[in-house]
């Protein structure tokens, strides 16, 4: 059996220059240099946010559904 040689992954010379599987450099956000010390506040707050959006989505899907047949109740019973 013959070994064929790879090039490495890590190697990035050896890369094609139209290579669309390159590696991405790990993007640095500026949010990263601002020292948190209360991200359990911040969690928190996120998690009661997510809660209230969602909350929110149902009650907004239970009047879509709900508006439709008061009209149509109320349409009926008027004649």
């Amino acid at each position: 059996m013959t070994y064929i040689q790879r090039p490495s992954t890590h190697d990035d010379e050896s890369r094609p220059a139209n290579d669309n599987n390159a590696r991405v450099p790990e993007v640095l956000s500026v949010l990263d240099l601002i020292p948190s010390p209360d991200d359990d506040k911040i969690a928190d707050i996120v998690r009661r946010t997510e809660r209230l959006a969602i909350a929110l989505v149902i009650g907004m899907a239970i009047c879509l559904i709900a508006a439709p047949i008061v009209y149509v109740t109320l349409t009926y019973y008027s004649y």
